[in-house]
Order: structure tokens, then sequence, then C-alpha cells
């Protein structure tokens, strides 16, 4: 039985005003999956965008490579599985699972073909630009004599040939192992034989030829080429490169007794999932490929043959190449002057005023050293934080340890159910306890996804608390890629609202009577409809009414409902939104109101901002403006532990609002806005091209700079300086 607050229905129409008449969900709401994918051409678009530099378009092909991985293994597998069990549950726009699939795999056939042409495009060009894909039947006789070399003595004695055949059981093939199949007739008698090598996940993909110039071969291609030094006496007939894609998503029982054992037998049984996808080189060997099918009981799995590269997302190692001049500009984060004013010390820094940290334009090393200097202070009692996503080199991790050793209390929340990330946080875990910390791994039923800490510092005659709220994770090398918010306060009602959300998380202790935070699964939903109906009560008083947001996904029905009727009673409603999006944007008596585009440039967009114009004009002082852990899922406001923070300082505010949301709304080299069928079409730039990554990279933040910058001209952004924006929201 669930010690849980019931979580409210998201579904359907339930709790809309009495007067909003809602077309049928069909015609609502974009496929969820199929919107996934939109995305990933958008990723995929920027691999084949001249302006942008050669390696940085290599990393857009190899991270759209990677997003359509995951997706396979979570997604797919999802609904293979609902099929598989007869589930014939519909999705929010009808489709049954078998539906999905239908269309999704038309789709990848697309997208697949498009990542290799794109490939195909960018390996000629890089070989224009001096860094070289080969074969070894292309080079010249010194790079042969290396490679072969190296085959003998580097990879050789790391892979094993097994022959397949009764004597020998089919080996196991982890997910995203590639491997090859070779087709062999012995010369003694002219049997033939088929033999596999399981490419061993600690071998580059890409080996680099040592030398001024770059040359690379793929892994498979070398171990083919010298594949005759493995089989002496046989002749091969044929080969081929393949690479499985499995089940990856882990089900966890409600019932679970001990959450730790149960999540590492879990992993095991996820590398041991349900084959989902197959990639086969176009050409590979027919005796090879049936005994690979037979073998794998490919029972509604995909089969996918590529006449280019199979594993596109193995390139980002030609990316790490040391060609400057063909990546963006070098960007160093700024420190906040402002701390810098305090000598460093962020606690005195804060104490003077709440602070926003805007990643990755300002460095993540503040966040760090919050963390070190509460462990090294010796006025610091208590320090609480959840870990969603750390990383495997965490400075995070280690300060928690440091003040666990000094004799603090501290108390770490470690998500387990990070996907992805379970056994790097099961190691952290580990390490936590044997320091000292007070370890808890929260809800079975929920992810505690909330990015928060606490630090409980005394002072005078008592004591202060000091919280950081952000919308990304503790995570030292996403927070040089992807655009989020850190919060900083020493307001004492975040303080003690922090200590009750920590309280919930480790003593099950629901939360009541906060003072500003909102908490889901207990009251966020319910925070945000109310502050959209408040909008749509201005807008038929007559005030003015107007939502700006910024997330990353927008799919909860009831959330998406809200919002098509705000836009029937005249509330203008922007939204940035940089993957999934099922809201139809644009479509009369529904949605005509509603704006949506999408980001997609140097850095990943990831803050989430809520913002109401609160009966003025935005952007607006009186707004009220949020930053929050929780995209509009259902799974984020019902099925997690999120937190939704108020901006209430007013440099904050201005920062939030007026720099960073409204930068967003103003971008036109990087946007792409959604249609009402769900397609999206890239920006015109305009005559005065605006680029809000740019905007961030060469002026400071507000509330992080300090007084030597205030006198410095921070360019004021209006709403008037994008005419595409002005129409919706200057009328």
């Amino acid at each position: 039985m669930s010690i849980l607050p019931q979580a409210s229905n998201d579904h359907g129409d339930d709790g809309l005003p009495p007067d909003v008449d809602l077309p049928d969900a069909e015609e609502r709401y974009t496929n969820r999956e199929l919107s996934w994918l939109s995305f990933n051409d958008r990723v995929l678009a920027e691999a084949v965008r001249a302006r942008y530099p050669l390696l940085e378009r290599l990393r857009f092909l190899s991270i759209s490579g990677s997003n359509l991985d995951e997706f396979v293994m979570i997604r797919v597998a999802g609904l293979v599985g609902q099929v598989q069990r007869g589930i014939e549950r519909v999705s929010s726009d009808g489709l049954t699972p078998s539906q999905q699939l239908s269309d999704i795999s038309e789709r990848l056939d697309r997208i697949a073909t498009a990542q290799q042409k794109a490939w195909r495009d960018l390996r000629s060009e890089l070989a224009e630009n001096g860094i070289r894909i080969v074969d070894t039947n292309r080079v010249d006789s010194a790079t042969y004599r290396w490679l072969k070399e190296h085959f003998l003595n580097e990879i050789m004695p790391v892979i094993t040939p097994q022959a397949i055949d009764p004597a020998h059981p089919f080996p196991f093939v982890a997910n995203r192992g590639m491997g090859l199949l070779f087709t062999l007739t012995r010369q003694s008698d002219g049997e033939q034989i088929i033999e596999m090598v399981l490419i061993p996940a600690a071998l580059r993909r890409f080996i680099r030829v040592p030398g001024e110039e770059a040359i690379y071969i793929s892994i498979e291609n070398l171990i083919c080429r010298f594949a005759g030094k493995m089989f002496p006496g046989y002749t091969i007939e044929g080969d081929g490169a393949f690479r499985v894609l499995r089940d990856s998503d882990i089900e966890i029982e409600e019932e679970a007794e001990d959450l730790v054992r149960t999540f590492r037998s879990a992993i095991q049984r996820r590398r041991r999932g349900q084959v989902i996808q197959l990639e086969l080189e176009e050409d590979f060997d027919p005796v090879a490929e049936r005994t690979l099918r037979q073998q794998l009981g490919l029972h509604g799995a995909t089969v996918i043959k590529t006449d280019g590269m199979i594993g596109i997302e193995g390139l980002d190692r030609i990316v790490s190449e040391d060609r400057p001049d063909l990546k963006f500009d070098s960007y160093s984060p700024r420190y906040p002057e402002r701390i810098l004013e305090h000598d460093g010390d962020c606690f005195s820094a804060i104490r003077e005023k709440d602070i926003v940290i805007h990643h990755p334009y300002e460095s993540f090393e503040v966040v760090v050293d919050f963390i070190r200097q509460a462990a090294a202070d010796p006025d610091v009692v208590a320090i609480k934080q959840a870990l969603y996503r750390a990383g495997n080199q965490s400075a995070v991790i280690n300060a928690l340890i440091a003040a666990a050793e000094a004799g603090k209390t501290v108390t770490a929340v470690v998500e387990l159910k990070a996907r992805f990330d379970e056994e790097q946080n099961l190691v952290w875990a580990s390490k936590l306890e044997r320091a000292g910390v007070q370890v808890v791994y929260g809800f079975v039923e929920l992810k505690t996804h909330a990015k928060v800490a606490m630090v409980v510092r005394r002072e005078g005659d008592g004591f202060r608390t000091y919280c950081h709220f952000g919308t990304g994770n503790y995570h030292p090398v996403t927070t040089k890629i992807y655009t989020d918010l850190s919060f900083f306060t020493a307001d004492p009602k975040f303080g003690r609202d922090a200590a009750k959300l920590f309280n919930f998380v480790t003593g099950y202790v629901e939360p009541r009577s906060l003072n500003v935070l909102s908490v889901s699964p207990i009251g966020l939903r319910q925070e945000l409809y109310a502050l959209i109906d408040r909008e749509i009560e201005n807008a038929k008083a007559g005030r003015p009414a107007a939502i700006w947001m910024k997330c990353n996904q927008v799919t909860d029905t009831g959330m998406i409902d809200r919002l098509y009727a705000a836009s029937a009673a005249g509330v203008e409603v922007q939204m940035v939104v940089r993957g999934i999006c099922a809201l139809r944007p644009g479509i009369p008596g529904l949605s005509e109101n509603i704006r949506v585009k999408s980001i997609i440039g140097r850095f990943l967009e990831h803050s989430r901002i809520y913002a109401f114009a609160n009966g003025y004009k935005l952007p607006s002082e009186r707004a009220r403006v949020l930053i929050s852990s929780a995209d509009l899922m259902s799974r984020n406001l019902d099925r997690r532990v999120e937190a939704m923070v108020p901006i209430r300082n007013r440099t904050v505010h201005d920062q939030v609002l007026q720099q960073v949301l409204l930068a967003n709304l103003l971008d036109t080299e990087q946007s792409w806005e959604l249609q009402p069928n769900g397609d999206y079409e890239r920006v015109e730039p305009g005559e005065q091209p605006f680029n809000c990554h740019r905007y961030f990279m060469t002026n400071p933040s507000l509330s992080g700079r300090g007084g030597a910058l205030v006198a410095s001209r921070v360019p004021k952004l209006a709403l008037r300086s994008a005419k595409r924006v002005k129409n919706r929201s200057d009328d």
C-alpha cells in the first residue's frame, strides 16, 4: 500500500472551466513518440548546417545517433512490450501501440537514410580538411605496416573468435554491442564454418594512426582487413559487422524490500534485455545473416541494413581531434563578479542578496564551491543534498565526503532510478556511506528529481539556512553544455520549505503549509493550474494576460488542455520547448494564441522557467516568475518529487524574465517554430538576426555582476527586436 498522496488525474478535461469545449483527443495532441523523432530531426539538421564548424557538425551527427539509440532502447522497447503482452492502450492522440510502431518505423528509416547521407558528405569534407577516415586498401605502405602491427600487438590479443556450431553456445551480445561474423572455408577439406568476433567495449571505435596527419580507421574495418591472421588455414568467403540494441528500461516492483539489491539485479537484467533492433551492413554475408537472425531470436525486433556506417554515435571519437579551427571558438565560463567581490565567500555573497547562476555561461564551480566551503567551514553544522545525476568524476560528491569526514551532519538523497546512471549512483552511494554520510534512496514509487541543497550554518545566537535550487543536475560534464539556472538564497522561508522537502523524501513526512515552494506530486500541478486560471480570469476581465514558458518537454494532457483554455480566453501563450511537444499550436478556435518554438544550437537548452503576466503586460516587474526541475509531463507532475521555486528578488527576477527568458523568445538564428500539423520550420533570421547563446556568452548576468560591472551596460532586450514576437505580445 502506498503512503504517498493520491496524484491528480491528468487525463481528459478534469478540472477545466465549464465553458471550455475541446475537440476530440486526436485533434488536440501530437503523438509523443513522433514529436520526439521530430526533435532528433532538428538535431540532425544541425549536422548539415554549413555555418557550423566541421567537427561541430560531426558532433551533432553523433548526438543524433546516441539520441536514437536511447529512443529505441526505451520508447520503442516499451511499445514492443505492449504489443507482445496484448496491451491495446491508446496514446493521447488515439494510436494503438502497433500503429505507433508502424509510424515510428517509417520515420526511423528516413532518419537513418539522412544520417548516412550526412556522414558521407562530412567524411568527404573532413578529408578535404586533413582528417581522413580510411580502410586499409587506401593507405600508404608505412601506414599499412603500422596498422598491421597495431592489430597483431594491441587488438588480436584482446578479441576472441568463436565458432558458431552445436559444440559452441552462441555468445551473448551485450546491449549496444558490436560484432563481426565471418563465413570461412577450411582449406584442408572444404568444410564451411561461421566464426563470431565480439568487439570489446574497451576498444576504441576509431583508431588514430600516429603522426601529424589525422588518419582514422574503424575497429571493425581493421579487424576485417587482418582477419586472415586470426584464421590461418581458412579462406574468408564473407564477413559483416552488426550491432544490437536491447530493451533497457528498468521495472521495479513497488513492494521491493531492498531498493539497492533490487536495482543491482535489475541492471543485470537490463544487460540481457530483449533485442529490439539489429543493425547490419548492407553487404552482410547472407549465410552469416541467417545464423545471426536465428540465434538472436528477433521477436518483434527491427532489422536495419545500411550501406554506410553502423553505430553513428561512435563518431564522437573523431570529434575529439585537436583541430580548434574546425570547432566552436573556445569559451570559458565566467565566475560571478559579485561572489569575487566577497573574496570568493559564497555565503557572504548569498547573505547580501539572492543570486542566480546561469550555466554554462557562468561557472558550475560556484555550486561546487558552495559545498566545498560548507565542508571546510567550522560554523556549518549540517548539509543536505538531493543527487539525481552527478557524473563519474564529481567534485560535489567529494565535497560531501569531506564534510562528513570533518564531522558535519551530511544527508544525501541518491536517486537510483536516474536512467543509465543507476550503476554510477550505486557507486557514489557506497562511497558516501563509507565516509559517514547518511544516504537515503527516496521512494520506490517516485523518482526524486528535484535539484536541492541546503546548508545550515551557525551565525550569532542562532542558525541560518542557505539553499541552492537548480533546474539541472550536479553533473560536471553536462553543466558545461546544458543551459541551466542555479538559484541561491538565504531567505528563511526557502530554508524552512527545503527542510520540509527533505523530510518528505527521507521520512515520508508530507510537507504542509509550504511558504514558497511547490512540490510534486503534492501541489505543483495545482499551483500551475491556478496560475493559468488566473491569466484566464484576467483575460476575461480585459486585463493584460500572457504566459511565457520554457521547458524541455510538454506531454501532459491536463496541462495542455489548460493552455488551450487559456488560448480560447485570449491569453497570449509563448513557449520555448526544446524536445517533445504534444500540444498543437496555431489551430483556430483551439490554440490560435499559442506559439511554440524550439532552440537547437551550441548549448542544450535545459532550464525550466514559468512566467505569468499577473495582470500586467509582459515583461513586467510584477509578473509571477518561477523556476523548476519539472517539465510539463505527467511523470514530473505526478510520479516524481520536483520543486518549483518563485523568484522574488528584483534583480534575479529581471535576470530570469527579461534576460534569460526574453532572449530565448527573441532568438532567430537557432529557432524552429512548431506548426499546427506537428512539423517544425526553421525561423528566418531576418534583417537583424539574434542568437541567444551568443548574447549570453558576451554579456554578464544581472544578478552575478558586481559593483565594478554595474556601470557597464548590458544590452536591454525588447520585444520590438523581433517582429514575429512583437506581433504576438504587443497587440
